[in-house]
């Protein structure tokens, strides 16, 4: 197994101490911990994230959309993952999405509620990382998530479908309670209202304001910890492309309700022709990261049939490390796996399956056989 806590115990604790605005020693068993956005979060869910801030400065956990679900040519076989299948272990990080929750009994991509609870709990207790979206419908039309008639206004409290809202933020919850590996709620980095910098969601930019926008994320995240009692979430601030710092940061809702700084983007992995950009981006969101205290990630990418044999090795991993503070950040998410003409990882006999394991062999990626023992407990 890989080690990240290789520096001496003095000088750990100083830079661990500076990054999260000099937390109490004990930081183990105190409940008042500021730099979260739920400073009740759970023993297990603070250890995470600081696991996580830790595992930035040495190798970047590898994640994959409904890995256990579904794969190329096959769906809900006990034990079964492409990514698994191809390296020889899972990936280190699971992304579920609660789309359709309440409505029916399974997602826009068929992955049944109740197995999905499953394999949260199941990829928990193999040490991995689970993080959750949520392709909410759009409340006033009654379309899809891709559906732009703007309606952050009306769900916001006064608004007319604001308990509209709460009902499904109940939902939300009532999904989390069953999230338990014994006596222990799962932790989960949920991912709300994502990719806003964009305009194709009726949450993005031109649809809603960014005032109408921080007021939702603040009354999610308040009603989820305050009124549901809800302190199994890391919360994970993530937009699309963004052209600077405040392009990003213009719909940011404060240090008080974020805990990971993140971004999806899909354009700037393809080629080499596009890694300053990639570079651009991860180092801002970094540098943002390391000022309020936060975990980086880029949360969602992928390259769809990944064309490139080599693409892995010579262009993905290059963008990633190449630069020394682009390269820190906690985890990278690829998209998942339907079907041939519809898939972000190689699966057995795909032609960039071969360099796909010389990228897991690579120290600089974490799969779930590399990872600390215990993601979930935290030790000065």
């Amino acid at each position: 197994m890989r080690r990240f806590f290789t520096l001496p115990k003095s000088i750990f604790f100083i830079s661990i101490s500076f990054l999260f605005f000099s937390c109490s020693a004990n930081k183990t068993e105190d409940l008042n911990q500021s730099w979260l956005a739920d400073p009740e979060a759970s023993r297990e869910t603070r250890a995470l994230l600081l696991n996580l801030k830790t595992i930035s400065d040495n190798g970047i956990l590898f994640g994959h959309q409904d890995d256990l679900a579904y794969g190329v040519m096959w769906k809900e076989e006990e034990g079964r993952s492409d990514v698994m299948e191809v390296s020889g272990a899972y990936p280190a990080l699971f992304g579920w999405d609660l789309s359709k929750l309440g409505q029916r009994s399974f997602n826009i991509d068929t992955v049944d509620f109740d197995r999905m609870k499953k394999w949260i709990i199941q990829a928990y207790d193999m040490g991995g990382v689970n993080t959750i979206s949520w392709h909410l419908d759009n409340p006033v039309s009654g379309g899809s998530s891709w559906d732009k008639t703007p309606a952050v206004y009306a769900i916001l409290p006064g608004g007319d479908k604001h308990d509209w809202y709460k009902e499904k933020l109940d939902l939300f919850a009532n999904f989390l309670s069953d999230l338990k590996s014994g006596p222990t709620a799962v932790p989960i980095i949920f991912r709300p209202f994502h990719e806003h910098t964009g305009n194709w969601f009726w949450w993005g930019r031109g649809n809603c304001t960014s005032e109408e926008y921080n007021a939702l994320w603040k009354f999610t995240v308040e009603y989820l910890r305050e009124v549901k009692d809800i302190h199994q979430l890391l919360y994970c601030y993530s937009t699309d492309r963004f052209k600077n710092r405040e392009d990003y940061l213009e719909f940011y809702p404060g240090d008080k309700y974020v805990d990971i700084i993140a971004y999806d983007d899909y354009h700037s992995i393809k080629t080499l022709d596009t890694k300053d950009e990639l570079i651009r981006q991860l180092r801002e969101i970094v540098s943002i990261a390391d000022e309020k205290g936060k975990v980086a990630a880029l949360s969602e990418t992928g390259y769809e049939t990944i064309p490139d044999d080599d693409w892995w090795t010579t262009v993905f991993l290059e963008g990633l490390k190449s630069d020394s503070q682009a390269s820190k950040i906690a985890y990278v998410m690829i998209w998942r796996n339907a079907w041939p003409h519809h898939h972000y990882v190689p699966y057995p006999g795909h032609p960039s399956a071969e360099d796909f394991i010389e990228f897991k062999k690579d120290p600089f990626t974490i799969f779930l056989d590399e990872i600390p023992s215990n993601l979930y407990e935290w030790t000065e």
